[in-house]
This record gives C-alpha cells, structure tokens and sequence, in this order.
C-alpha cells in the first residue's frame, strides 16, 4: 500500500524484488536491478532541484529514467513522443524547465538548456538518496486545443493503489496499451512498481499482434486501456491467445457492446471500467458489467472521493485530484470548494448515470446539439459493428446532417446492405429523429490518437 511518508519511487523497491521485471521487446531487467542502477549518463546529482523535462524515445527508459530522478528533481514533465514539436517550446517555458533528460540529444542541441543523457543502465554500488517530494508533470490530451500542463504529487498519483486481491498471492504482471508518460499508462507502471508486481511494456509502432504475443509469453495477469483499444484488440484475432484475469478500460465511454465483447473474449476475467482523467485523478471503478455507474456513487465515500454533479457534468473533489495546472490560477482547475469540472456529461436514468459525452465534443445539427457517443452507443450494439464514428457533415438543405463511419466484425462482411437498414432502424428506434445518421459508410478501421482515444475529425 502506498503510504505518503514514502518519498520516491525507489523507496518501493529494494535489492530484493521477489523476481519482479520490467521489460519490453528487447530488454528485462529485474527491480531489484533498477535498484541498483543509474542510466543517467553523467550522474542524476545534477538534477538536484531542478524543473525537468523527461523526453525519452522508449518507454523502458523512460519508466527507468522516472525511478532514478523522482525525489531528487523539483519537477519532472512527461513528454510523449506523438507531441507535436511545435508546442515543446511554450511547454518548456510555462513549466520553467531547466533540463532536459533524453537519449536523443542532438534534437535539443539548441534548446540553450543543459542536456543530459540516459542509457540503459550499469551497475553501481550507491543508491541515490530520496532528497525532495518531486511534482510530477503531465500533458492533458489536447482533444479539444493546446495541451495543458497538469501537476500531481506521487502521493495523489498513488491514493487508489493496492496489491490487488485477484492475483491470489502470485505478483501480477501489468500491461497497458497506453503509453506511460500519459495520465492512464503512468497508473500502471506505478500499480506494478508499488504494487508489487512485474510491467510489460509495448515498443513505439510495435504492431498490435505482436505485442499480444509478448503479453502471452510473458504471463501478463493485469491489463488495462482505453475501450477504442479493445475495440482494436477484439478485431486483431488475437483473443484466443490471451487470458488475463483483470482487464480494464477506461479514458473513454465504455459502452456496453465493449463491456460484452471483453466478458465473451474472456468468461474468467474480472471485467471492469473506471473512471479517471488527467485532472481529476482516479474516480471509481465498476466491475458489475453494465455500462455507466450507480447513483449511489454520487457523495461522500470512505475511499475519500466526493462526486456531485452539476448542469449534467461530474465534478469530482479527491486527494487523487491535480494540484493545479502549471502557469494557471488554481481556479482553472478546481472551483472553491475544491471540485474539479471533469467536463464528461452524464444523465440519470433510473438508479443509474449513464456518460453521454465530452461538453466539448458536441456537434451541431440544425442549431440542436448531439453528442456523438450517444449515437456510437446505439451502433456498437448490433452484434455485427466493431467500431463506429459519428460526427456531422455539411448539407445544403438543412445545414448539417449525422453520418456515421462503422467498422464490421468479420460476421458483418457481405451483409452490409441488410446491416445498414438495422441500425437505422435501431437508431429511429432509440433516439430522436435529428440523431439519426443520414448517410451510413462502411470502412476498414477507425484511427485512434495516441492516447488511445477515437480521432474525432
């Protein structure tokens, strides 16, 4: 169990690590190694106190890098490798940075700010002194604009982590297809890291088969991502070579055509999606398997998360929340009870709230607003639909009109003509006339950003 008087990371890890690993495509090292190791080139002491910007091209190193200068630099940005290189210079100054860790040095050559170099790592007799509570730096999405810089405390970051019960006194083994320098991939790396297991992590542009294929040979039990990555997963024809025991979505609606096809793929598996955003940190979790959350969640709870909601919004106040974001007033975080707006609508029916969508992804038809994943949810559950993207499209007559692009299973190809008739009859059936999709295409995939959420474009 996390506990806040613990500094760092490597407070969690020790020389011996009862065989715990973390690996990718084509390196392993125990923990009880990182331990003992440095990779920063030229010794981690010159970071002491310093604002630093953590621009590594793989995520081993990475994770590597995060364990050896968490509690010796101030602050410590993550940098995915998908930013775009146009936005690295205002990120750069909005969070002061003053160093940058890399191991690809010549692209910072002239950011007229010291570099230093990581590799992997050689063995050392000390072992870094815990000086500081770092501030741990991370990007928003960026779906709707320019990133924002968010800060957390390791504390905050760890406030919902356990040594999970479903693993029956074995390690579990930690996957992700999010990358962990994002909000959602950096929860793993920390519940394998502190929660006594192993990580597998997937390699930049790594096809998905492969990574499944490592993920079976190395025994991974836990494993998490975004349900536009299962969607991806479930069509990969990867499923029968895969049986975790815990599998989580989350970063996205998850729909109950998702829930349904994961309970199906794997009949043994605790199944669940929780609720999280850079921002507002770790909400719930609802293992139940239906979609949605129960009302009851709504208030005061002893895991120490308040939620209420307001004008259809969840907001959520938590230990688990942001501090602030960096270069802001904290009121463009959090309201003045400490509340932070998720921006993720939701609608009560029954005893149950049900997510409708982002306030700032709503599309605009005939001066009526829509929320595309309402119309993706009614799609996505005929059993023949994989994936679905609605969005909205210019028409002379009445200016804007629903048209939705749907990948099929493999069950759907050559039915396309009698498919399309039954979703839009489940769509008049379910939703209001102006939400029903007008044109229907039938395409081969869907692209998905590098957070791992559908690209709405």
């Amino acid at each position: 169990m996390f506990t806040p008087e613990s500094v760092g990371l490597r407070d969690y890890l020790s020389p011996d690590s009862r065989g715990r690993t973390i690996s990718d495509a084509h390196h392993e090292l125990s923990l009880s190694e990182s331990y003992r190791t440095t990779c920063v080139t030229t010794g981690v002491q010159q970071l002491a106190g310093r604002s630093v910007l953590l621009a590594v091209s793989g995520q081993l190193l990475s994770a590597l890098a995060m364990i050896e200068i968490d509690g010796v630099v101030r602050r410590m940005l993550l940098c995915p490798p998908d930013i775009n290189p146009n936005l690295i210079e205002n990120l750069i100054k909005e969070a002061e940075i003053d160093a940058i860790v890399t191991d690809e040095p010549q692209r910072w050559s002239e950011a007229g700010i010291n570099v230093l170099t990581v590799h992997f790592p050689e063995p050392t007799d000390v072992r870094q002194k815990t000086e500081r509570a770092t501030d741990w730096l991370m990007l928003t999405s960026g779906t709707s604009g320019a990133p924002k810089i968010v800060s957390h405390t390791l504390d905050g970051l760890c406030g919902a982590i356990h040594v999970d019960g479903t693993s029956q006194g074995t390690a579990p083994v930690w996957a992700t297809f999010y990358d962990i320098r994002r909000y959602g991939g950096l929860q793993i790396f920390l519940r394998a890291v502190i929660g006594g297991g192993s990580m597998v992590l997937s390699e930049p542009g790594e096809p998905l088969t492969d990574y499944v294929a490592r993920l079976v040979a190395r025994g991974v039990t836990h494993i998490s991502g975004t349900p536009s990555h299962w969607r991806k997963f479930l069509m990969s024809g990867s499923v029968s070579h895969f049986s975790p025991s815990y599998v989580r979505l989350s970063g996205e609606i998850a729909n109950q055509a998702v829930l349904d096809g994961l309970a199906q793929a794997f009949p043994s598996a605790s199944v669940g999606h929780a609720y999280a955003s850079t921002e507002a940190g770790v909400g719930f979790a609802v293992t139940d398997g239906r979609e949605g959350f129960p009302a009851s969640l709504i208030g005061q709870h002893s895991n120490g998360v308040e939620m209420k909601v307001v004008d259809g919004s969840l907001h959520i106040r938590s230990k688990r929340t942001a501090q602030a974001y960096i270069g802001r007033d904290v009121a463009a975080l959090m309201d003045s009870d400490g509340f932070v707006d998720t921006g993720d609508m939701v609608e009560l029916r029954g005893e149950r709230y049900y997510f409708v969508g982002r306030r700032g992804g709503i599309i605009n038809i005939g001066g009526l607003k829509v929320h595309p994943e309402e119309i993706e949810a009614v799609i996505n559950r005929h059993p023949a639909v994989r994936m679905s993207r609605a969005k909205s499209r210019r028409s002379p007559i009445t200016g804007s009109i629903v048209v939705a692009d749907i990948v099929l299973a493999a069950n759907g190809i050559g039915r396309e003509r009698k498919i399309r008739d039954e979703i839009i009859s489940d769509c008049r059936d379910q939703l209001a006339p102006y939400k029903v999709p007008v044109v229907i295409s039938f395409v081969e995939t869907l692209d998905v950003t590098p957070a791992g959420k559908l690209a709405r474009i």
